[in-house]
């Protein structure tokens, strides 16, 4: 439908100046003129934009599904996630054995001076190759900050899947926000081409009513100036096309050329389950990216002071070695030994100035910290909640309120040009019933798009947005082919 509808605008917008021209000529020639380079603004635009762009038009569940693979911020919080897993592994591989072998070999060459029984000096020199091959195997039988370590890592990694779904809500926001506006922009022009093309008969027929004595400057010259305003506000919504054509181009890392139209009839006026916004913050309070995430967060922060307290601890190892050395005694240098030793190492702190318990109050004050952040996320998410729970419930009213005003809007209007026809009212009162059914049309349709956002935005603070919640809100789309 897009493509259409913008040819429809360029192609009245050119036909509009020449009209008004014809128009002006008509009474008093100081009437202003409107800027003639409207019309080629808006056609240069459109056929630089709007023309060039893919004729098939993107459903919001395929938007959803290509800006899930191509999104450079979920892209990174991908890798990320991927990164901060590898810290689990590494924690528990502190509490296997390891294994180490050392070898080594070097080219001695040593001048021995010694007395003989006279104690006279005497030098002798010798060169020779040493060896030493050792392998040693280490198992940790005791390590308190390898124990507590694997457990704060499980809560890191917990920490950082939430983060991950976090951004995975978020980009589900930014794709239906990008991709709603858009069809609200693409609407709202679509309304004032259409209520050009009313002003432009009225502009018409107010100077064929001064051109037969019937009519006053005053219709046409309110005429005219509601047509001016009506063009700069098609600029305006044609700049806003092309703003959210961006966006939503940035995230799906592809040209889109059209979307979808929303169908009203198929558009859920149900209200959201679950129906209260009590049930909806404590499953948040449960499932919520953000809350998960700073819980995961404040538990690592717990492990920390644990992992603080635990370097006092004493620490116990298994050792096995076995070493092979070869002419390594300066003395004997002809000598060579193997030994095999098995035993146990005990190691343990005694002194360390204080650092141990600074490190544990410094822990403590940041698991503390957490606690008073969690605190508040907690308290803010139900905030928001409240408010997009308000906003569901109360935008469905909405909608139906403003079906009715827009009806009643038409049927002014069409009130006020029978009332003309019969002599009982002006130009001027049919402008101002046209002028308000266009405004219903455009709170209607704002209040459309509204209602969907806040579902998604709704389901996004719980962490419940999947791909079935943008196949079940396609439902109420329809492709402009149908």
């Amino acid at each position: 439908m897009m493509p259409y509808a913008v040819l429809l605008l360029a192609a009245a917008l050119v036909s509009t100046t020449p009209a008004i021209a014809n128009a002006q000529t008509v009474g008093s020639s100081s009437h202003p003129s409107p800027p003639a380079v409207t019309s080629a603004v808006i056609g240069a635009s459109l056929s630089s934009g709007t023309l060039m762009a893919p004729a098939r038009p993107l459903g919001l569940l395929e938007a959803w599904q290509l800006a899930f693979d191509n999104d450079p911020t979920l892209r990174s919080a991908r890798s990320a996630a991927a990164a901060e897993r590898e810290r689990l592994p590494q924690a528990k591989s502190r509490l296997l054995p390891s294994v180490q072998l050392s070898l080594s070999r070097f080219e001695n060459d040593v001048d021995r001076q010694t007395l003989d029984a006279l104690s006279n000096p005497v030098s002798a020199r010798s060169r020779y190759t040493s060896s030493n091959e050792t392998l040693t195997a280490r198992q940790t039988l005791f390590r308190m900050q390898q124990s507590i370590g694997v457990r704060q890592a499980k809560f890191q990694v917990n920490g950082t899947e939430a983060v991950l779904l976090r951004e995975i809500q978020n980009l589900a926001v930014r794709v239906a926000t990008s991709y709603f506006e858009w069809m609200q922009a693409r609407d709202q022009a679509q309304l004032l081409a259409s209520q050009g093309e009313f002003l432009q008969s009225r502009v018409i027929a107010a100077s064929r009513s001064i051109a037969g004595g019937t009519g006053t400057r005053t219709d046409l010259d309110d005429a005219q100036a509601r047509l001016d305003i009506n063009k700069a506000q098609r600029l305006e919504a044609h700049q806003a096309i092309q703003a959210k054509r961006r966006q939503l181009q940035a995230l799906v890392n592809r040209p889109v050329g059209d979307l979808v139209t929303l169908d009203a009839t198929r558009l859920s006026l149900i209200q959201p389950t679950p129906d209260t916004a009590e049930q909806w913050v404590l499953m948040a309070l449960d499932s919520s990216p953000e809350v998960l995430s700073a819980k995961a967060r404040l538990d690592a922060a717990t492990e920390e002071i644990n992992l603080t307290k635990a370097a006092s601890y004493p620490a116990i190892d298994a050792i096995v070695q076995w070493q092979r050395s070869r002419s390594e005694i300066v003395t004997q240098p002809q000598t060579g030994y193997t030994n095999t030793s098995v035993g146990v190492q005990l190691s343990m702190p005694i002194y360390n100035g204080g650092y141990v318990q600074s490190t544990v109050r410094e822990a403590a004050a940041r698991e503390q910290q957490l606690r008073e952040a969690l605190e508040t996320i907690q308290l803010d998410l139900g905030v928001r909640i409240q408010v997009e729970f308000n906003a569901v419930t109360e935008g469905i009213a909405r909608i139906q309120a403003l079906e009715v005003a827009a009806r009643s809007a038409e049927v002014a209007l069409d009130s006020a040009r029978k009332s003309v026809l019969a002599g009982t009212r002006t130009s001027l009162d049919v402008l101002n019933a046209q002028q308000l059914r266009v405004q219903a049309l455009s709170d209607l349709s704002r209040a459309r798009y509204a209602l969907l956002l806040s579902r998604i935005r709704l389901k996004a603070f719980s962490g419940q947005v999947v791909e079935e919640t943008f196949s079940q809100l396609s439902e109420s789309l329809r492709s402009p082919l149908e």
